[in-house]
């Protein structure tokens, strides 16, 4: 079967966004131009392909922000987030200017290409600034829902688009900005997982209840604002905490729910993420393997750091 790609739904979103409202103006880094021609037909005086010079269009974006406009930013995630962080962070957060920043090449996506095309510090690097968002859609559904929520409003918003999508069914009323969702319930595991893992998140499930667990998924799909309410209650039921996510362990959503939930009285707590470089070339599934990003690896985690 053919599935849609979430980059398609970008741009099939785009349109009917920018059907409705006269603001939206699409900036392109050389990507993506080719799904974008229906949108660029269309209103070829709001679509800009601008090229691989990824600071300028953060700032061409400002100041299209700047005179009321809705800019929407899209290009490969290292060349945007950390190529042009300072633009990022001057432009658009010093003048306190809203924004769309879409990236796709999600953590490592771009695995054949090695290490200059990965990043994993995007959710760290936005959220150390002010008034922003971050979102990380796993289906196209998702994407298309928190995008026509949020696009229009007064934060600099970054969604991290995914090559690989989780597969699972959740109900389109409940993907709500800000709003985590619960999965399953369970009773004496809580497992939080964001992106793409959410689909191990749920195989794992049913090799623990062999052995024994009675996990609850949680899925996480805005990393900013953290919906930490719905996460703490799980974690006072269970007592155990294991978080899964294609990013780096610093500055994380691992990270940050340990912030959170450090003053639970023994509280178990455990997280699959990056630690370090990927200096080795593969396929996505071989660098979710290494990482422990992989069913296999939820399981020696709830071995190796959760005791009933």
């Amino acid at each position: 079967m053919n599935i849609k790609k979430i980059r398609q739904e970008f741009a099939d979103t785009m349109l009917e966004v920018g059907q409705n409202d006269e603001k939206l103006v699409v900036l392109l880094g050389d990507i993506s131009h080719f799904i974008m021609q229906p949108f660029a037909k269309e209103f070829p005086d709001r679509f800009y392909n601008v090229g691989i010079c990824e600071p300028t269009i953060v700032s061409m974006a400002a100041g299209l922000s700047k005179v009321g406009l809705i800019p929407v930013v899209h290009t490969i995630a290292p060349f945007i987030m950390e190529r042009s962080f300072e633009q990022i962070k001057l432009d658009f957060c010093y003048h306190k200017l809203p924004g769309n920043l879409i990236t796709v090449g999600s953590a490592f996506d771009y695995s054949n290409l090695g290490c200059t095309h990965h990043c994993y510090h995007d959710f760290a690097l936005m959220k150390s600034l002010p008034d922003t968002q971050v979102f990380y859609p796993a289906t196209c559904n998702e994407f298309n829902q928190l995008f026509k929520q949020a696009y229009n409003n007064d934060f600099l918003k970054l969604y991290r688009i995914p090559e690989n999508q989780h597969g699972v069914e959740i109900d389109p009323l409940k993907v709500k900005v800000g709003e985590s969702v619960k999965v399953v319930e369970g009773k004496d595991l809580t497992i939080v997982a964001t992106g793409p893992q959410l689909k191990n998140a749920m195989e794992a499930r049913k090799e623990l209840s062999i052995k024994g667990w009675d996990a609850e998924i949680i899925y996480v799909h805005t990393i900013q604002p953290l919906d930490i309410s719905l996460i703490r209650s799980s974690a006072e039921k269970t007592k155990r905490v294991l978080v899964i996510e294609e990013h780096n362990r610093f500055g994380g959503l691992g990270n940050d729910i340990l912030c959170e939930l450090y003053n639970i009285r023994d509280l178990q707590f455990s997280s699959l993420a990056i630690n370090s470089f990927i200096h080795d070339y593969g396929t996505y599934e071989d660098h979710c393997s290494n990482l422990g990003l992989s069913v296999e690896g939820i399981l020696n985690a709830v071995q190796k750091d959760m005791k009933k």
